[in-house]
């Protein structure tokens, strides 16, 4: 098994700015929320590597695709973000290159003075703008919770390490995941679980890796729209990867 990583408290990061930009603070306060924002600019990127990723996720702003991962509450105002003290894991990372450029992301985010969000829902860009006039420029890629229409159910899943046979109507000799759904309390103890079955949905973001069992934190979202007809063979719902809780080898 895994263990989860440790979390430790960063220096305090404060963004504030002033903006002369007219502003629609709620259009792009919800707006920062309902994408995922891909580093474009060059500079702050590695050949082969996933971009560098921002979150904004109800009060808190999360970094991710570096070496830790790290997050901190903040508030927006207008065309201002202030953030408090940060939490991030603290983990080896055997990528220099990678680390380099995490050390240069955390130094430089407390010179962040202003944003702005310009262009449509389809493909919008966020503009960070520094203290020392030098700007990131970020990609909007929708969320899970954006694309399904709202937020979805948090759901715990554990997959078994090896796949079973199963009848799928679009794929003969399909092999499916063996998985039984591990219910919590609100202390995090686990409080039960239920039957293996298999299971014929897709997960986003999870590639099953044969021989490793995997305690899963899903997003669960209906599938289609409420009131909207329901293709026989479509899934009722869809599923977006969160967390690997738990990870061990069974080979």
């Amino acid at each position: 098994m895994k263990p989860l990583a440790l979390l430790i408290p960063l220096a305090a990061w404060t963004l504030s700015a002033c903006s002369t930009t007219p502003a629609t603070p709620a259009a792009n306060a919800d707006t920062l929320q309902a994408y995922t924002w891909n580093m474009q600019t060059p500079a702050w990127r590695l050949p082969g590597q996933a971009p560098l990723q921002l979150h904004f996720d109800g009060q808190r702003l999360a970094l991710s695709q570096l070496c830790n991962q790290a997050s901190a509450p903040y508030q927006a105002e207008g065309h201002r973000l202030q953030l408090g003290a940060p939490m991030a894991t603290l983990r080896a990372c055997p990528d220099a290159a990678l680390m380099q450029l995490e050390q240069r992301v955390l130094a430089q985010l407390p010179q962040l003075r202003s944003y702005a969000i310009s262009g449509g829902a389809s493909a919008p860009q966020l503009q960070l703008t520094f203290a020392d006039g030098s700007q990131w420029q970020l990609g909007g890629q929708p969320t899970p919770a954006t694309r399904f229409g709202g937020p979805g159910e948090r759901i715990f899943l554990e997959v078994a390490a090896q796949t079973v046979a199963c009848n799928h109507p679009l794929m003969p000799q399909a092999q499916c995941l063996r998985v039984r759904e591990l219910h919590y309390n609100a202390q995090g103890l686990r409080q039960g679980s239920g039957e293996w079955q298999a299971f014929y949905a897709s997960i986003e973001g999870y590639q099953h890796q044969a021989g490793v069992r995997n305690v899963l934190r899903l997003q669960r979202y209906p599938a289609q729209a409420a009131g909207a007809p329901q293709p026989a063979d479509a899934p009722r719902y869809a599923y977006v990867l969160d967390l690997v809780v738990e990870s061990a080898s069974e080979r």
